[in-house]
């Protein structure tokens, strides 16, 4: 499967994904329908699916516009979702669709949105998030609790180390700097401050990340992490309540 990743907007990452065998095009969202065509003449392809991460504006925006021009077929969570956009396939957590010779399971995970879902697929080892989990944070939560969202993150953070993770946004050299605060004797932290720095600078996306990297660096997946639970002097606190506390400081930073 070949993935495509692009600037879609002000910070949105417009992602493409291509099964060259059968010649199946889908697109993660739709922040911006004419970057995303425009994309789509630059390598040729044509548009069979978007599959939709969650009802925030900036990531449908683009759907009926897409939809009119190539005939898409829309995939978005069952929630709460046919108020806000056309939809053709309803998804309910777990449920596995194949798209051209993948299958992609959908997991929902509220938190950011009642109706958050990322797009899992265990072949060739990829997973898009949405605003559910962005390199190094995470979603603020808008209609989702702390306690939604954290069985959402375990979800995630379950997965085997080397899934590629493919998010929503291009939002990571902030989420460094903050993560910076929480765990700054963080070797790996450290060294992916540095990268992500310099990747930035270059105008370079930092995108895909890995499960693997993210439990790691991520202080949004360390809810359990004593060093960090020292820091916010919060050692017997329970998990839901680390995540929480923080999700408030990130909000604040």
């Amino acid at each position: 499967m070949l993935v495509e990743q692009f600037i879609c907007g002000n910070d949105n990452l417009g992602v493409l994904i291509h099964d060259e065998m059968t010649g199946k095009t889908a697109s993660i969202d739709a922040p911006n329908a004419t970057i995303i065509h425009e994309q789509l003449v630059r390598f040729g392809w044509q548009l069979d699916a978007i599959f939709i991460t969650h009802h925030h504006q900036d990531h449908i925006v683009g759907v009926e516009e897409l939809r009119a021009l190539t005939g898409a077929v829309i995939y978005a969570p069952k929630i709460d979702n046919l108020r806000f956009m056309p939809t053709d396939k309803l998804l309910v957590d777990g449920e596995v669709f194949q798209f051209g010779r993948y299958f992609i399971k959908a997991l929902a995970t509220p938190g950011h949105t009642l109706d958050s879902m990322c797009f899992y697929c265990p072949q060739p080892k990829l997973i898009f998030t949405g605003d559910t989990l962005f390199s190094l944070g995470c979603g603020r939560f808008f209609e989702g609790t702390p306690m939604m969202m954290l069985q959402s993150l375990k979800k995630l953070r379950s997965l085997p180390d080397d899934i590629q993770i493919y998010c929503g946004h291009e939002y990571t050299l902030d989420n460094a700097s903050f993560a910076y605060t929480l765990d700054p004797d963080n070797r790996d932290l450290q060294n992916r401050y540095d990268q992500v720095a310099y990747l930035r600078q270059h105008n370079l996306s930092t995108m895909p990340s890995t499960v693997g990297l993210e439990k790691r660096t991520n202080p949004f997946l360390r809810w359990d992490d004593q060093v960090i639970r020292h820091h916010l002097m919060m050692e017997d606190a329970e998990d839901w309540e680390v995540l929480a506390e923080i999700r408030k400081r990130k909000d604040e930073f």
